[in-house]
């Protein structure tokens, strides 16, 4: 081991935990003491102000400019009582991760002085450079204007010092540059359209809500080593490296036994979300050495999004703190699982109702099965959008690399549900369906229809989309990604779905059918319809990928391909019949998807090339030269160096075939630089540059085999995978 890996990997393991959480005290004596929530309002606000607030927070209603007033001055009081001397708009800008500008309450007085100011005009609106974030296009650099816009609906909360005001980003001419407002966009559609079909059921009905349960998987490496993996630090994974002789095969890290370290950093993590009001309740280790994962309660969907944003803010910061780096890369380590953010999606009704949860009634198993088919029907309508509101150069790596869902989304329902369908499909419309006492699940005039507990569904983990007994999970989602796109997108797929449905069911009753069998027809017809996204078996199997494709599903593999779905004539106008996006947002975001590609696949190649160029070839050599002295004092005393000339050939082997590959890649990367479009670019190093990566790994990880290990100069898998 050299002297530098030495002393990383003895500073890793004579570490100290620190645990800094709150001695003695229980969650509940601090959950949300950062957070500007309706407790707070209470003291800080007066009753009409903060009755004006819960109307916009619950309504939507405008506030006026002296509410807006009222609210700030109970806002900097609060803030200020707890230690912070700044205020942000807090937004989530198009490149996957939050963005803050600090600005001081102080404001300078008439008498040379200062005073603590914060009025609602700055409450609500700011003015970011729309220039300077990813646009698409949208904002130049000579028309930088943009705008935050207050979001009243995620309530203020405080970092360190700074009092963050969640917003909206948009820009100067309007359009969203930002994950939040469409977002609320597809929350406003699909609670419009949802509420619409509840209607049918209950005409109590006000509102539907989109709820989410993000599954956060992350891991977890020693500071001291990270610092010297430039690969690490640079593009979040690890571009060469061979695997260690153990790793994650004899499945026992598995919800083991935490370490210590990583305990001290759940703790104080923990500690800090929760004060956050992020109801975090889930913390263990997953199945790949140092992975983890954790996961809260289920909250409405904006409120869940900016949570697992700020969270991710968070990890970094206390891990630090702990000597550790986050490592949130889709697949930091070649040959171990990867990780994903799985999103459990429902939505529900302002009258306590789970509309993906089967109830005890005939018309609450109606309803059930309305939307349950629906949201079925929505995803194999938009199959290949679903895949493109989830693909990225990071997720391609992990998505049906054997721990993951492949690359083809379909739903995978269990076979009891699947079977009701079948019945359902070919029953007579006058069936009703139904829970008796004891939860099971019957349709009555179908007699040979099994009965079906609630919980009614296994787990296939080869399943993109899986309904897991009252949600769906989807499962395809990168550990890195901001939830909002997916969201979006299924959101507006199934609110533009249930539209459709509701206009056809009409249709039917206003030429004189019975709600319940007009219902009951539209059904049967998109059961048979969406029966290709069915799929309960192995999603790994070759055979399934040929079956897809027989099934008409989109199985495009290459990332900037599939980008090309939010481009489709019907996405298009599906975005804009539903108010989520218009065709400038539409257009923009995936030039900016194109750019982002090509830039990450670009960073990677530059990195790759620096290390086998500066790092490992030198190194290589000089063990090399060692061997070929070696050899020549073998050969003067007589003695035969077969196995060291032998090994010096593999050597010269690899270390030629790095050079001509590393001299190809950037020849490759010339090439794509110079095409026009966004697009070609992103083709070009997809088809072209990322080729080269695996390639020139290959030949660096067998020289890792070879090379004295005292001489090899960056960490190994086996020291960055095992915490000490």
């Amino acid at each position: 081991m050299s002297l530098l890996r030495f002393k990383m990997v003895d500073a890793a393991i004579n570490h100290k935990a620190v645990d800094v959480t709150a001695p003695g005290k229980q969650p509940s004596d601090y959950f949300g003491a950062k957070v500007f929530g309706r407790g707070v309002m209470r003291k800080y606000l007066n009753k009409q102000t903060y009755d004006a607030l819960i109307d916009t927070m619950e309504n939507g209603t405008p506030l006026t400019l002296d509410i807006a007033d009222g609210i700030a001055a109970g806002m900097r009081r609060w803030a200020l009582d707890n230690g912070a001397d700044h205020y942000t708009h807090w937004f989530q800008p198009l490149t996957g991760g939050t963005a803050e500008k600090h600005d001081s309450f102080s404001e300078p007085d008439p008498d040379g002085g200062v005073l603590e100011e914060f009025s609602g005009k700055l409450l609500v609106q700011q003015e970011p450079d729309a220039s300077s974030f990813p646009n698409g296009g949208i904002r130049n650099t000579f028309e930088a204007r943009g705008y935050s816009a207050w979001d009243p609906a995620s309530p203020a909360f405080i970092v360190g010092t700074t009092l963050c005001i969640p917003t909206i980003f948009i820009s100067y001419t309007g359009e969203a540059l930002d994950y939040k407002m469409p977002l609320l966009r597809s929350i406003s559609a699909i609670d419009r359209a949802a509420t619409e079909v509840c209607r049918y059921f209950d005409k109590s009905v006000e509102r539907v809500f989109s709820y989410l349960g993000w599954e956060q998987e992350y891991f977890l490496v020693d500071e001291s080593l990270w610092a010297v993996r430039p690969d690490l630090m640079l593009t979040g994974r690890t571009l060469m490296g061979h695997e260690s002789a153990k790793n994650q095969q004899l499945e026992d890290h598995y919800f083991g036994a935490i370490p210590e370290r990583v305990m001290s950093f759940m703790r104080d993590l923990e500690y800090e979300c929760l004060m956050l009001g992020i109801p975090l309740k889930t913390r263990h280790n997953e199945v790949a050495p140092n992975q983890f994962e954790l996961a809260p309660v289920y909250e409405q969907t904006n409120l869940a999004n900016d949570h697992n944003q700020l969270l991710m803010t968070v990890m970094d910061k206390v891990a630090r703190r702990h000597n550790f780096r986050v490592l949130l890369h889709e697949k930091p380590f070649k040959g171990i699982n990867g990780s994903g953010k799985h999103c459990n999606w429902s939505i529900g009704t302002d009258t306590g109702v789970n509309l993906i949860g089967p109830g005890r009634t005939p018309a609450e198993n109606l309803q059930f099965i309305t939307f349950l088919v629906n949201v079925i029907s929505a995803v194999h309508r938009h199959n290949g959008l679903l895949k493109a509101s989830i693909m990225s150069a990071t997720n391609a790596h992990r998505l049906g690399a054997n721990e993951a869902p492949p690359a083809i989304i379909s739903t995978f329902l269990g076979s009891q549900i699947s079977t009701v369908l079948d019945k359902l499909e070919h029953s007579k419309s006058d069936d009703t369906i139904r829970f008796d006492a004891k939860n099971v699940f019957k349709m009555s005039g179908v007699q040979h229809i099994p009965s079906i507990f609630l919980d009614n569904t296994d787990r296939n983990r080869t399943s993109p989309f899986a309904f897991t007994g009252n949600r769906f999970e989807f499962r395809a989602v990168g550990s890195s990604d901001n939830c909002a796109e997916a969201m979006i997108v299924l959101n507006t797929i199934v609110a533009e779905q249930l539209t459709d449905f509701k206009r056809e069911v009409d249709a039917l009753i206003e030429s004189g059918k019975r709600k319940e069998r007009a219902i009951y027809e539209v059904l049967k017809r998109m059961i048979k319809q969406s029966r290709p996204i069915h799929f309960d078996g192995n999603g790994y199997s070759e055979e399934w990928k040929a079956e897809a494709a027989a099934r008409g599903l989109d199985c495009e593999t290459s990332t900037p391909l599939i980008f090309d779905r939010y481009l489709d004539k019907a996405t298009v106008e599906m975005f804009e019949r539903m108010g989520v996006y218009n065709r400038v947002e539409v257009e923009a975001r995936t030039e900016v998807k194109w750019e982002t590609y090509t830039k990450k696949i670009q960073i990677e190649a530059r990195v790759l090339g620096d290390l086998a160029m500066n790092h490992i070839l030198p190194i290589a050599s000089k063990y090399e030269g060692m061997l070929l002295d070696k050899a020549y004092k073998m050969k003067e005393l007589g003695i035969p160096a077969t196995s060291d000339i032998e090994l010096i050939k593999r050597i010269q082997s690899h270390t030629a075939a790095i050079q001509t590959l590393c001299g190809e890649m950037i020849d490759a990367r010339k090439v794509a630089n110079r095409l026009s479009g966004e697009r070609a670019k992103a083709i070009a190093y997809h088809d072209t540059v990322a080729l080269y990566l695996d390639d020139i790994r290959t030949h660096i990880d067998k020289l890792e085999e070879i090379v004295d290990d005292q001489l090899w100069p960056l960490p190994k898998y086996r020291e960055l995978l095992f915490l000490r």
